[in-house]
């Protein structure tokens, strides 16, 4: 899924109820090996491949620029206890529509069944019945990064207190 059919929410249209744009972030990750990161972000995500060479990949990642830099640095592994779940600190991701977030949860819970992903939190309801309620999947890339895919139930409440 690339920029012309990743359905992502977009937080400030969400929450002014306009039709916005925000404009894509870019964001620069470490990973141990290329083609890994190759297999997991075009192939398991589906995101199309931008730029690259022998040391860095970009990809358009629902929109927005991810670069994916070969290093030795690790990801990082620290936890913090959020709505009964251990979360990672340290993570990046998108918020979807429901039928895109179904499509790549569904990819990424396939995925995690042949060994290609590491499910940190299947796919779980947050916030039930409350301002804010939204469907969210935690996984790790080959590397180690952590990824948030998340679908609200009233988008408008994205930014809800």
């Amino acid at each position: 899924m690339g920029r012309g059919d990743s359905k992502a929410i977009d937080g400030a249209a969400a929450s002014a109820g306009e039709a916005a744009a925000a404009p894509p972030f870019h964001l620069a990750i470490p990973v141990r090996d290329l083609a890994a990161a190759e297999a997991f972000y075009a192939g398991v995500l589906e995101c199309p491949i931008g730029r690259r060479s022998d040391e860095w990949i970009d990809f358009d990642f629902f929109g927005h620029q991810l670069v994916t830099h070969l290093s030795s640095e690790a990801a990082g592994d620290a936890r913090n206890h959020v709505d009964g779940e251990e979360v990672p600190v340290r993570h990046f991701g998108v918020v979807l529509d429901g039928p895109a977030w179904e499509a790549v949860t569904g990819r990424l819970a396939a995925a995690g069944a042949r060994g290609e992903a590491e499910i940190v939190i299947p796919p779980t309801l947050r916030h039930e019945g409350k301002p804010g309620e939204q469907r969210v999947m935690f996984v790790c890339d080959p590397s180690g990064n952590a990824l948030e895919f998340k679908t609200m139930s009233n988008p408008a409440e994205l930014f809800a207190a």
